[in-house]
């Protein structure tokens, strides 16, 4: 069987003309909105406090500039792709016309992935503020209730508070924050103290976004716009008011020494936070998936793309540079970095202006992020890849409301689990991996369809792409490896469900293999699960646990032996199964 079988996008261009499953509603004005939901949030409002204060340092600023500088290139071969293909599924269908089926089915199952990953980090955040919020409002929520799962949290009186430069009530206990306390006198041990369990604002705001997104595409839309135009004004309101308070001696030193660990400060620290940060511009990926949807797409797309990553790129910078000024850097690591700048910025009523229009901004993120990943699922499941009830539309809203509740409910659980920092770097490494295959994706589409003339070409593709996939590359090896031990666990995942179900019933290829019965497609799929389990638990084992356990050549060769067991074991199963399908078949009749 072909693995590397690719749509011709001739074909594609034609059903996506005649597909009329789905509302072809947005304009440029929509999707340059989408786009702008979706990237203004996560990066402003969340991430720039934790990549300042563990990896970067002020030179987080920096981390946005490179992370931007590389969203560029990537965005250009989005937007020709968008332009040529306007197809729902994003880089999905793209490295299915380009590259091929297996190389699509890896995308598509990152895009899942990304896009999940994405809506959970963003929720976190969003709990952070909304909490913040209320506690303004005299309001408290119970801390048990309000954070991932083993955060510690401490509650700070008025005193306390205001010689830490705080809010009274309760706030992520920190080792900054330890540290501050103890200076000043006070006995940590002596103040209330609690360990949150269930993240329970973060469950609702994923249940009230997958709720709009079951009803209409249209009326999500039209929602993004008002709460983006709310959050660009908070945006500016924060940049001018908060202006004032910037001290210079807070960026100093801009890029702080290594402490003797990779990703903490030095410019490895630099390009951690790029990394890191480059989930945050994750928005103008989440457009291409809105191309079935869009009235005129190789006209708008492109403008929703480049024109929200500009906006943006601009904003994080700008945003990121006021809040290290405001705050020492050490002390950013919380959930809600913007309300603690405001709040030291000594805005007053304005702060909580300024966390409403976060919150507002967050729920947009959201939005954007269970959107895209809902219809990467469509599109997935429409040519075969995923059982075919995913690909359902409602017969009312004309909205793929399976994979919306699906999605909704997995991203619900995760997302009352889960700390920040580690969902937005595994979010980070599929965004960026997605970056890659796109752009090698288009030199093969140039190369190979050179007749193929998009309404929108990127300019210099030869500097551009290779650019583009470099860059990405270059930003997914400074991610730490934790990031990366998890996306080859999903990778492991996904590549069973393809060998399993997706190859057989792509809607390219056969639907049954001559001689084949559910027992040796069983023993396939078995020895396919100890290869791969063999090989991660190689990859773990020599990376992560032989100096702990085994160090020096024994435990090489216990890392190398187990690999060749495991491989071996695998592919006799593999054989057998194959050798089975091979006999009964020549004992059918020939027809």
């Amino acid at each position: 069987m072909n693995l590397l079988r690719r749509k011709n996008v001739a074909d594609l261009q034609a059903e996506a003309a005649s597909d009329q499953r789905l509302h072809r509603v947005l304009g440029p004005l929509n999707l340059m909105m989408l786009g702008i939901g979706a990237i203004v949030g996560t990066g402003i409002f969340v991430l720039t406090g934790t990549v300042a204060a563990r990896n970067a340092g002020p030179a987080v600023i920096l981390s946005f500039v490179l992370a931007g500088v590389a969203s560029v290139f990537a965005a250009l071969c989005y937007s020709e792709f968008a332009s040529l293909v306007p197809m729902s599924g994003s880089a999905y269908t793209y490295g299915y016309a380009t590259l091929g089926e297996f190389f699509a089915w890896v995308i598509g199952w990152d895009l899942i992935l990304e896009y999940a990953v994405g809506a959970i980090t963003v929720a976190i955040g969003w709990s952070g503020y909304v909490c913040s919020f209320l506690r303004d409002l005299g309001v408290h929520f119970p801390p048990e209730l309000s954070a991932a799962r083993g955060t510690h949290l401490v509650d700070l009186s008025v005193s306390l508070a205001a010689l830490v430069h705080l809010r009274p009530g309760w706030q992520v206990l920190t080792d900054e924050l330890s540290r501050q306390i103890v200076a000043n006198g006070s006995d940590l041990t002596a103040l209330a103290q609690a360990t949150a369990s269930f993240n329970l604002p973060a469950v609702l705001i994923i249940f009230i976004v997958t709720t709009l997104l079951v009803v209409g595409v249209k009326e999500s839309a039209n929602v993004n716009n008002v709460i983006v135009f709310v959050k660009l004004a908070v945006i500016v309101m924060f940049l001018v008011a908060a202006f004032h308070a910037v001290k210079s001696s807070n960026w100093l030193p801009f890029i702080p020494k290594n402490t003797g660990v990779r990703e903490h400060f030095g410019w490895s620290g630099v390009m951690t936070g790029a990394g890191i940060v480059f989930f945050a511009y994750i928005g103008f990926d989440a457009v291409s998936t809105a191309a079935q949807e869009a009235r005129n797409p190789q006209r708008d797309m492109p403008i929703g793309i480049i024109g929200s990553l500009l906006v943006c790129t601009v904003l994080y910078i700008l945003v990121s540079a006021v809040a290290t000024g405001v705050v020492p850097y050490q002390q950013l690591d919380v959930p809600d970095p913007i309300a603690l700048a405001a709040d030291r910025a000594g805005l007053g009523r304005m702060a909580s202006l300024i966390k409403l229009g976060a919150i507002m901004g967050l729920s947009s993120v959201i939005l954007v992020m269970l959107y895209g990943q809902s219809r990467v699922f469509w599109a997935m499941s429409r040519d075969g890849l995923l059982p075919p009830f995913v690909h359902r539309v409602h017969p009312r809203f004309r909205t793929p409301w399976i994979t919306s509740v699906v999605t909704g409910v997995g991203v619900a659980f995760f997302a009352a689990l889960l700390p920040v920092t580690e969902a937005g770097s595994l979010c980070s490494i599929g965004t960026l991996l997605a970056f890659v295959i796109v752009s090698i994706g288009i030199l093969a589409l140039r190369l190979r369809h050179p007749e193929l003339r998009a309404k929108f070409r990127a300019p210099a593709i030869w500097f551009v792409a290779p650019m583009g996939a470099f860059s990405a590359l270059y930003l997914m090896v400074s991610l730490p490896w934790t990031t990366w031990v998890r996306l080859i666990v999903w990778f492991a995942i996904g590549m069973v469900v393809y060998f399993g179900y997706g190859m057989y019933n792509s809607r390219l290829g056969p639907e049954q293999i001559p001689g084949e019965t559910r027992w040796s497609r069983a023993l396939k799929v078995a020895g396919l699960v100890w290869i791969v389990g063999g090989a991660l638990g190689t990859v773990l084992w020599t990376f992560q646990y032989r100096e702990m356990f085994l160090p020096g050549p024994w435990g090489w060769i216990a890392g190398i032996g187990g690999l060749l067991l495991s491989v071996t074991f695998g592919m006799l199963l593999n054989l057998f199964a194959q050798l089975s399908d091979h006999l009964r078949a020549s004992s059918l009749p020939v027809p």
